[in-house]
């Protein structure tokens, strides 16, 4: 097992960037600790393939540095990374059996047969394959095959780390669960680095403890699942994390707070100063659907907003309404009354927040510093 490092690194497709959008990664500085369980998120297309090819050695950065331990690897070609990579499609030889796939790797290394016999059957009763190991790869399934390309990178217990680019896109709905699950087993178990890369939130969170958020070629949030959830640092974090996502409105600076159209946001002293040192900035504000409170009737606190949908969902429903021209998202829970035509509602100061060029304003820091 390994610390990646990532140190002022970026990377271009083009022999000749002249800006930012020039560039498929934006520099940066990041670290994926030694035998931590790590999600790389975000939509198609923001960096997360590359940053992996990066790490693996399957592409050269165009600057910056790959840390393995300390040690940098630029120059190291993928073989004498000592990593282990599954990719979206499964990768398998057709010829061999399913045992011979994932001996394959072991006796590259001239392990002996003895011990490759017990390392094989361990992986296979993690990942249920001991039916089918005297099956030729080529007559099993697009999931068997998946699951023999995921066996024959957990079967080496000496890789610096596993790196998985989206495994589960060719899995069946039903069996994606089980899968996620048996590959968090596998990391308890072995303490494996393991960095999993997904454009689906559930399956970034319900594998990792620590989840980095990509957008446009940048880790724009790293933290846990929950961190992302109740403190979104970028715009897009909330946008992406959640269902649905964060509401966000366009705000101006007004005398203790912040308006849109006619409506007046009152905002702390310590925020209310760092909006003073934030002239010109495009400021949102944002607030999650499950955070909006409602209440049973009017209040002197409460804003009036009119509701314009509701989707059932079971457990839970979805309240669509208008506030002052702007449509918001509010989660009801099952056994809470329905507004009807109007709704009275308010931000708690808890769980509104304050962004400025899309990242989050921080009072807290700032009072620190004053």
């Amino acid at each position: 097992m390994a610390e990646i490092r990532l140190h002022n690194l970026a990377h271009s497709y083009s022999g000749t960037p002249t800006g930012a959008a020039d560039y498929a990664i934006r520099e940066m500085n990041h670290v994926w600790e030694q035998g931590g369980a790590y999600a790389l998120l975000g939509p198609s297309g923001c960096g997360k393939s590359t940053l992996l090819n990066i790490i693996s050695g399957l592409l050269s950065p165009s600057h910056g540095e790959v840390q393995f331990d300390g040690k940098v690897v630029n120059t190291l070609p993928p073989e004498l990374r000592n990593i282990a990579q599954v990719f979206q499609f499964p990768v398998v030889y057709d010829t061999m059996t399913v045992f011979d796939n994932l001996a394959f790797p072991l006796r590259n290394q001239g392990m002996n047969e003895a011990k490759i016999l017990t390392k094989v059957n361990e992986i296979a009763e993690v990942l249920e394959l001991h039916p089918l190991l005297h099956k030729r790869a080529r007559n099993l399934t697009a999931d068997e095959k998946q699951k023999v390309s995921m066996g024959r990178g957990l079967v080496r217990d000496d890789v610096s780390a596993i790196l998985f680019d989206e495994p589960l896109t060719v899995i069946d709905p039903h069996l994606k669960w089980k899968l996620r699950r048996k590959l968090k087993q596998i990391h308890e178990q072995f303490n494996i680095t393991m960095v999993y890369v997904t454009h689906d939130q559930l399956e970034a969170s319900t594998f990792a403890d620590k989840i980095a958020v990509m957008y446009g070629g940048q880790i724009v949030q790293f933290g846990t699942p929950r961190e992302l959830f109740e403190r979104p640092s970028h715009t897009f974090v909330g946008y992406f994390i959640g269902s649905p996502g964060m509401n966000l409105i366009d705000v101006l600076p007004y005398a203790g707070g912040v308006r849109f159209n006619n409506t007046l946001l009152p905002l702390s002293a310590a925020l209310n100063r760092r909006l003073a040192e934030l002239p010109g900035a495009k400021l949102k504000i944002g607030i999650r659907p499950e955070f909006v409170h409602i209440w049973d009737g009017p209040n002197e606190d409460a804003l009036c907003g009119e509701v314009v949908h509701v989707e059932d969902l079971g457990t839970y429903k979805i309240l669509t309404l208008k506030l002052d021209g702007q449509l918001l998202k509010v989660r009801l829970q099952e056994d809470q009354p329905v507004p009807q035509q109007q709704v009275y509602l308010s931000f708690p100061a808890q769980w509104l927040m304050l962004y400025a060029d899309d990242f989050l304003v921080e009072a807290q820091a700032l009072e620190v510093q004053l």
